[in-house]
């Protein structure tokens, strides 16, 4: 069973790779989810959007 690398509360950053329209900054991880095709992902959250993110954990550092 593969476990999540970042925590609930945990702040992050999206990679450089990660689309132009996010915002820049940290993030706040607000949910784990589960494996979906291979890979964890997380709900994410910027004080500087109104809405959260779904993020695949590979797009993901440690902030």
């Amino acid at each position: 069973m593969t476990t999540h690398r970042f925590r609930v509360g945990q702040k992050v950053q999206l990679s450089s790779h990660r689309s132009r329209m996010a915002a820049v900054g940290t993030y706040q991880v607000v949910r784990q989810l589960p494996d979906s095709a291979g890979e964890l992902s997380y709900r994410i959250k910027s004080s500087r959007e109104a809405h959260e993110r779904v993020a695949k954990e590979s797009e993901l550092e440690k902030a």
